[in-house]
């Protein structure tokens, strides 16, 4: 049945469903205002980085997409337990909530609500991931930057709320439902990430070992490089680069972003969730063609070649390529699997998880570097596998989004009354 078509209201259902009632969400769920000292070190803490949009349901891993924002939280931190359901107000149209299975701390970005006896916290959970009420809690938010909800709206707003054994069959039928939706979006995904892990193998194995599996080898003299074609160079890198240090004098230039996922990407194209500077002067400029490392983070992979003139944090730094190797050979180099292992070598610190790379041991490390015609047939060759695939993937996307407001129509249709009860039950 098409979601969009359920008009069957509660008043409808009545005798069958039982009668709705609308009250406000801080009578059912009152805010929990518990707080301890915490970081994101604490094993059972929660930040809004480890809740999936829309859907409730934990990431698999807790990696995110880091930049400079995304240090460790510290300080403060809200206490949930159990059965409490979470809601990010931090840009609330991301859709961060979450049914706790298990007591925790987790950010104080989240909320953390404490359902009461008669309802079904569950229920409170899909009512909460429901577009209309995440639109009208985004349509409250204030800060440009960092939009934010506070809780004396969110608190203010009314709910429909059925019987508990109502509320219970629509969480029971959600279950059910949008698991079967989950299911299918997360076999196309793993689809697509077939194809990334498929393109990410083609780009370690170019960029160590060229198009050219016949052609004379030689033993490069480095580990993670192995052996390279016989007519191949190895460079250190303080002859491939040299550092660039110019500085912003307004820190109006566009902010530019380094992450281990997207490369080099405008920081208003990026979700991040940590506090930035409002006066940017002395952020470090870079330029097309330079290559960008996140000084915390580059052991993870966040460097890349900047495509655009920006500014970026103080604490990254800035190579510009001497032009032995090719700004887009240098990219795919960033990308692959073997040359982040060396860097994540290089990198220095006492915490594996806080390790930085400095110039001076930048420097030092040993790049391949094949004539330009090998590096533009690599460039290309990496472009063509893209572009074969890129139209699949489209379509698995396409796919992926259809699900998706599927599940959110569905969502809708449940929590407001417009499936009858005897179809969650069949």
């Amino acid at each position: 049945m098409n979601p969009g078509a359920m008009m069957t209201s509660y008043e409808d259902a009545k005798g069958r469903r039982g009668d709705k009632t609308e009250k406000r969400l801080k009578f059912i769920a009152p805010l929990r205002n518990e707080r301890t000292e915490a970081t994101s070190d604490h094993a059972d803490y929660l930040g809004l980085e480890n809740i999936q949009s829309w859907t409730g349901k934990l990431l698999p891993s807790a990696t995110s997409d880091f930049s400079e924002d995304d240090n460790s939280a510290s300080g403060t931190a809200n206490v949930f337990y159990s059965g409490d359901v979470l809601f990010g107000k931090l840009r609330p149209y991301l859709a961060k909530a979450l049914h706790a299975d298990k007591d925790g701390v987790c950010s104080t970005e989240l909320l953390v609500l404490k359902p009461q006896p008669d309802i079904h916290p569950r229920f409170l959970l899909y009512s909460m991931l429901s577009p209309d009420f995440v639109g009208q809690v985004d349509a409250s938010t204030f800060g440009a930057k960092m939009p934010r909800a506070n809780w004396e709206f969110i608190g203010s707003m009314k709910l429909s709320i059925p019987t508990y054994e109502t509320q219970r069959l629509i969480a029971d039928y959600l279950d059910r439902e949008t698991g079967r939706i989950d299911a299918l979006v997360a076999e196309k995904e793993k689809m697509l990430a077939l194809l990334e892990e498929k393109r990410a193998a083609l780009i370690s194995r170019v960029v160590t070992r060229g198009l050219d599996e016949s052609v004379p080898r030689k033993p490069s003299g480095l580990d993670w490089l192995g052996e390279i074609p016989e007519h191949w160079e190895v460079e250190r890198a303080k002859n491939l680069f040299t550092i660039r240090d110019q500085r912003s004098e307004s820190g109006l230039e566009e902010l530019l972003t380094v992450s281990h996922i997207t490369g080099v990407t405008p920081r208003s194209e990026k979700d991040v969730y940590m506090f930035q500077a409002d006066d940017k002067a002395g952020y470090k400029l870079c330029y097309p063609g330079d290559l960008v490392i996140n000084t915390l983070w580059g052991w993870m992979g966040a460097m890349g070649i900047s495509p655009l003139e920006g500014i970026v944090s103080p604490d990254y730094h800035v190579y510009t390529p001497k032009g032995l190797l090719l700004p887009e050979f240098v990219e795919l180099l960033c990308r692959s699997k073997p040359f982040v292992a060396e860097v994540n070598r290089w990198s220095k610190g006492v915490w594996s998880s806080r390790l930085r790379l400095y110039p001076e041991n930048f420097f030092e490390m040993r790049l391949p570097v094949p004539p330009h015609e090998d590096q533009q047939d690599i460039i290309a060759a990496v472009e063509e596998s893209q572009r074969k695939t890129k139209e699949l993937v489209e379509v698995m996307q396409q796919s992926i989004a259809l699900a998706k407001e599927r599940r959110a129509a569905l969502i809708t249709a449940a929590v407001t009354g417009r499936i009858p009860v005897e179809e969650m039950t069949a």
